[in-house]
């Protein structure tokens, strides 16, 4: 896909970081937006800049992790724009603890947002992209995180790889039946967002888990908050992704420099060796 004017781009997560990054872009490509977040005020702020710039957005907030949600984003898209061309499957969070300590709290969080987000997009907007028969493309965010292993970010890091195997699937069925829609899946490294503040968005529908949790960040996110900080912006995130769609390329790597990780850990499974201590 390589036209975007006037065509209609989903975008989950939308509010903050690469999410938004992805509608910017979009809107200055003319695309038509659907704008999904949980966090009400931040969406509405995001809605008031896209309409002030002359864009044709559709804002609702969405508690992503839910199959309902997702179909009445997709009934809402369709009443408003009678069809969907790119999906950005891009709401995500973090919790950072050693496995073990995960509550089921904690589990059910991170799974809702990172991968039954995107398990609910693709069951609710392929179908509908497959009735259009027109050229279509979705983009699941997953991370570096699910390519390689190491300790910490336990549940993180799972997520994220079945976001990967989610994505390397689907791009293999679809292709299975010739069908016009393409598939990314969105791989980066330190990216200036606010995952690391995910309890922000986590109060709104865990406010009990929140209230539980010690005041102020863990030591492990404080290190992955310094490192997003020093990440590289996400309009560039957003620049390369769209340039992959116009490419029709699978696998979006945005900081090369991880690639030794990638490595590491293939190695060692090729290898019969023990898991690769990667460091983030």
């Amino acid at each position: 896909m390589n036209d975007f004017k006037n065509k209609v781009a989903v975008i989950t997560g939308a509010a903050s970081g690469i999410g938004r990054a992805l509608a910017e872009y979009a809107a200055n490509q003319g695309m038509k937006l659907v704008l999904a977040d949980i966090q009400a005020d931040a969406l509405a702020q995001t809605e008031r800049y896209f309409v002030d710039q002359g864009t044709t957005v559709l804002a609702l907030q969405t508690d992503v992790a839910k199959a309902e949600a997702i179909e009445q984003l997709a009934q809402n898209t369709l009443a408003a724009f009678g069809e969907v061309h790119l999906l950005f499957n891009n709401a995500g969070v973090a919790a950072s603890k050693r496995i073990w300590e995960h509550s089921i709290a904690d589990w059910e969080w991170v799974m809702g947002a990172n991968v039954w987000s995107v398990i609910h997009g693709i069951r609710t907007f392929v179908p509908i992209m497959l009735t259009q028969n027109t050229e279509c493309h979705i983009v699941n965010t997953a991370s570096i995180a699910g390519l390689i292993s190491g300790s910490g970010l336990g549940a993180y890091k799972l997520s994220k790889h079945a976001v990967v195997t989610l994505s390397e699937t689907l791009f293999c069925d679809l292709a299975d039946i010739n069908s016009k829609i393409g598939v990314s899946v969105l791989c980066p490294g330190w990216v200036q967002t606010q995952i690391w503040d995910s309890a922000r968005n986590r109060a709104i529908t865990q406010p009990e888990a929140v209230k539980q949790q010690r005041p102020g960040l863990s030591a492990g996110m404080n290190v992955i908050k310094q490192l997003i900080q020093t990440g590289i912006p996400a309009s560039e995130i957003a620049q390369r992704v769209f340039a992959a769609i116009e490419q029709q390329q699978f696998y979006i790597l945005t900081h090369p420099d991880m690639m030794p990780l990638i490595d590491q850990r293939f190695n060692a499974i090729r290898n019969g060796g023990v898991p690769a201590q990667s460091r983030l």
